[in-house]
């Protein structure tokens, strides 16, 4: 593959994301350049809407890179998966090494805290900055979108949840369904009386364990159902994912958050295994109801590319669960983020400046690209995106020599999670905002840069990152960043670049 090769005409580039928890439920504990449009929105530098529908699959190079002059638009849906990160490092822990075709560098980017400005109210802020690469007039420019934290998950409307849970005979491997049954005991004791669960089971073939149930009166009926789930034989993901639809909408509650929630090693070997086919067959339920797919990968193999795409054209995330502690965090301490939705149909527009930009390249974010024109026509599907999530797009950026003055102005759009009401927001930098090393910009900024450059490196460079230090260097910059940011997650990022580069001298 040509990673240099030319992106012309208007297949904007693809997307961004953030946060592990894309989750479900409610539980326990817990930038520059930017205005917010409140009730009204404001056209920034993209085009008038077309009609059209869909993501843009016209162009499938992840790294090509696009001149200014010709195409200065990048565009896409948000997104906050974080599973291809959660799974390379339980695959390095292990003593492996992730097939690159699971790497997606926009999930590791963003599987970390970020210092972006918090908006004071519903919506987005923009944040864009960036720094300078030892590559020749290459610059990593970040965008950050951020949404306010919810304020208190007691004023939260009530849950709906289902919970469709793989158990085929891979799942009695340890991590697996064991790890989801204490998973789901967890959330049983945390969720609310005024919420609701169902629970539907699938091997070779699915079947409705408990029709929606609300929480108050009944956990101890809840905690049966869980405790009674057993691994059985084949993996038909298609019939599990179709009769968790029927059944959330059989309990469907109004004035309710309805989600359906699919936890499996996504290994389907019964039945429809096309995630097309799949999501045919309860589109229109999705669409009438607005219910939306969440993924929680687990297992040692796990089928990453069947449950990432689930869960992009099925308006909703994936996460990986990896062990007892990382199932903990997504079940208790980032559940409260994703029961209710504060923005429908998301979707990023950044407009590089011919004047001072050369070349551009968003990083990653392949799947999830959208026209350049149809970043204003409604009807084209984005990202739904919760409260308290962030979403950042990085950016590999030529400018031209010698040249001051405007870079890139992002606007981010996103239709009201109840009315509809569209809603634009914007931010901007300058040249002269850039950092002059990626090394001297804020922490966070350089985490950010870690990630994706251990993503590249893990990925065999594909994605083509500017100024990557190579393992060994990263490894130590990864370090002095967990002793700077005290942060348990960047400690973390550490540990599993030294477990790459110790896989590495070993081959």
């Amino acid at each position: 593959m040509d990673r240099h090769r030319t992106r012309r005409g208007t297949c904007g580039a693809l997307l961004a994301v953030t946060t592990a928890g894309a989750l479900l439920l409610a539980g326990c504990g817990a930038g520059g350049g930017t205005h917010y449009n409140g009730p009204a929105y404001t056209r920034g530098p993209a085009p008038a809407p077309s009609s059209g529908g869909g993501y843009d699959s016209a162009e499938a190079n992840p790294t090509a890179s696009a001149p200014a002059s010709d195409d200065h638009l990048s565009t896409f849906a948000l997104d906050v998966d974080t599973a291809s990160y959660g799974y390379a490092r339980r695959t390095l822990a292990d003593g492996g090494r992730p097939d690159p075709s699971t790497i997606r560098p926009e999930e590791f980017v963003n599987s970390f805290r970020q210092d972006y400005r918090t908006p004071e109210h519903n919506g987005f802020t923009v944040t864009v900055d960036g720094a300078r690469t030892n590559d020749p007039d290459w610059s990593l420019v970040r965008v950050g979108l951020t949404t306010r934290p919810a304020d208190d998950t007691d004023t939260r409307p009530p849950a709906a949840l289902t919970f469709v849970i793989d158990v085929s005979g891979s799942m009695g491997e340890p991590g697996r369904l064991d790890l989801a049954k204490k998973s789901l005991d967890t959330m049983t004791d945390r969720l609310r009386d005024d919420d609701s669960v169902a629970l539907v089971t699938f091997s070779e073939h699915a079947e409705t364990v408990l029709p929606m149930t609300r929480l108050g009166g009944h956990r101890a009926e809840i905690h049966d159902a869980v405790d009674g789930l057993e691994a059985l034989s084949s993996t038909n993901l298609g019939e599990g994912v179709e009769t968790g639809y029927a059944t959330a909408v059989e309990g469907l509650r109004r004035n309710a958050t309805n989600r359906v929630v699919l936890i499996s090693d996504a290994l389907a070997n019964d039945g429809e295994t096309d995630p097309n086919a799949i999501l045919e067959r309860i589109d229109g339920d999705r669409r009438e109801y607005g219910i939306t797919l969440f993924g929680v990968g687990v297992g040692s193999d796990y089928g990453d590319a069947l449950m990432e795409r689930l869960a992009d054209k099925g308006d909703g995330h994936t996460v990986y669960v990896a062990d007892t502690a990382t199932a903990d965090d997504v079940f208790c301490r980032q559940l409260p983020q994703n029961i209710d939705l504060v923005a429908r149909d998301a979707k990023a527009q950044v407009a590089f400046d011919p004047h001072t930009v050369t070349d551009f390249r968003l990083i990653g974010y392949q799947d999830r690209k959208v026209a350049d024109q149809d970043f204003r026509n409604d009807a084209v599907d984005g990202g739904e995106v919760g409260p308290g999530h962030t979403v950042t797009a990085l950016y590999a950026v030529r400018t031209k020599p010698g040249t001051d003055g405007h870079l890139a102005t992002a606007t981010v759009r996103w239709l009201d999670p109840n009315t509809r009401t569209p809603h634009e927001n914007t931010g901007s930098m300058e040249t002269d905002a850039l950092h002059g090393s990626v090394w001297t910009a804020s922490p966070r900024f350089q985490v950010t840069a870690v990630a994706a450059y251990f993503a590249d490196a893990l990925a065999g460079g594909e994605y083509d990152v500017p100024g990557s230090p190579g393992l060994g260097r990263l490894q130590a910059r990864a370090e002095t960043l967990a002793r700077t940011t005290e942060d348990k997650d960047v400690s973390d990022l550490a540990t599993a670049i030294r477990e790459a580069e110790r896989s590495n001298s070993a081959s």
